[in-house]
């Protein structure tokens, strides 16, 4: 069959590459053309649009490259009419795949989803559209087949795809990555500032700021993928800081403590059980824009799977050095750490065991026929 997939950032690029390799076990014949990344593009098939060039974070900055982004939808739509796809698969990336689902389906397309909105935690409204624009959806927290429920569409718990990714990744030799990277012997606090220039923007130079605080440790920047080391470099003013590119499992894998910024990362270092400190801080009149419709308790992964703080979350005003060096000198802490850990094994046993990614690949198979 042909797959035309999208996904919109680092997080789809990885789901979406295990997602096709999978796919590729079920459908000898699998072809694919898609929008994602390198991993995607490393399995095969036809790369349309990488997401680094369609990365845009937040309300505002959403509508100051509208023209692009309406550009980037009418090409797209163009697009798949010229392959004609079997199947339309969806990866999060919400605001650009719903608008392009309303279209394919429309014009007689399947359309599959995996890695569902996140319609729980704002404009439930879009439930809606979903039920009218999506053929199957699959989603990967627990609670999320419970909400759509309650709005009467059924849809398929299939599990998470980090667990999978986590458990199947290569383990790193600490001592060869250390001597690699020059990071010496001093116990290591990771820093995780978003993949978008925006997010890090705001965030890196509030986490560098506690660098002179804590000489007994090796502070190091996760670069993500999406961006050069030329960007980060701005940033750096203190000597004891190291940059990492792409390789974010093996530094959190021998990581003594993180701070990490809200996303897909909190529940990433979560599994890799490293004790973390949750960072957010956004535009401004994005800021404002999301707090008038996200009604959610929490912003963090882990803590919305637990429905409880685990987590300390630092968001907007709150993320400020003096906060932040007290939630790190927290989580420094031995008996802050002993919870932490078993609260994460208790996360993990919530999302489920292996095998996301092969469930779905399965299931869109046997949805097509």
């Amino acid at each position: 069959m042909k797959y035309y997939i999208i996904a919109g950032e680092a997080s789809g690029d990885l789901h979406g590459s295990n997602l096709m390799k999978a796919l590729q076990v079920q459908d000898n014949n699998a072809e694919f053309r898609f929008w994602g990344g390198d991993l995607m593009q490393a399995v095969g098939g036809t790369l349309v649009s990488h997401y680094k060039d369609r990365s845009f974070m937040g309300f505002a900055e959403v509508i100051f490259n509208l023209r692009n982004i309406l550009g980037l939808i009418s090409f797209c739509k163009k697009d798949i009419e010229q392959y004609h796809p079997d199947v339309i698969i969806f990866i999060d990336n919400s605001g650009f795949n719903l608008r392009i689902a309303k279209w394919a389906k429309a014009h007689h397309f399947k359309t599959h989803y995996y890695i569902s909105p996140q319609v729980w935690a704002s404009r439930a409204s879009r439930v809606k559209k979903i039920k009218r624009d999506i053929d199957a959806m699959y989603v990967i927290l627990p609670f999320e087949k419970a909400f759509y429920k309650t709005h009467n569409y059924d849809v398929h718990f299939v599990g998470h795809p980090l667990i999978d990714a986590i458990a199947d990744r290569t383990q790193v030799d600490e001592q060869a990555f250390r001597n690699e990277f020059q990071l010496g012997k001093k116990p290591i606090i990771a820093l995780l500032p978003g993949s978008r220039k925006q997010e890090i923007t705001k965030m890196l130079g509030v986490m560098l700021s506690l660098v002179d605080d804590y000489k007994d440790y090796q502070f190091v920047i996760a670069g993500a993928p999406s961006q050069d080391f030329s960007f980060y470099k701005s940033f750096i003013k203190e000597d004891n800081v190291a940059f990492v590119s792409n390789r974010t499992y093996d530094l959190l894998s021998i990581s003594h403590a993180a701070l990490v910024t809200s996303g897909t990362a909190t529940l990433e270092t979560a599994l890799l059980k490293v004790p973390q400190v949750v960072c957010y801080k956004a535009n401004a009149i994005s800021y404002h824009i999301a707090k008038r419709i996200i009604t959610l308790k929490y912003i963090s992964l882990v803590n919305l799977i637990m429905d409880r703080e685990v987590v300390t979350e630092l968001i907007q005003g709150d993320l400020n050095k003096l906060r932040l060096k007290e939630e790190l000198d927290h989580i420094l802490n031995d008996d802050t750490r002993t919870q932490l850990f078993l609260d994460y094994y208790e996360l993990e046993q919530k999302l489920g065991g292996k095998g996301a990614s092969e469930a779905t690949a399965k299931l869109i198979v046997e949805g097509c026929k």
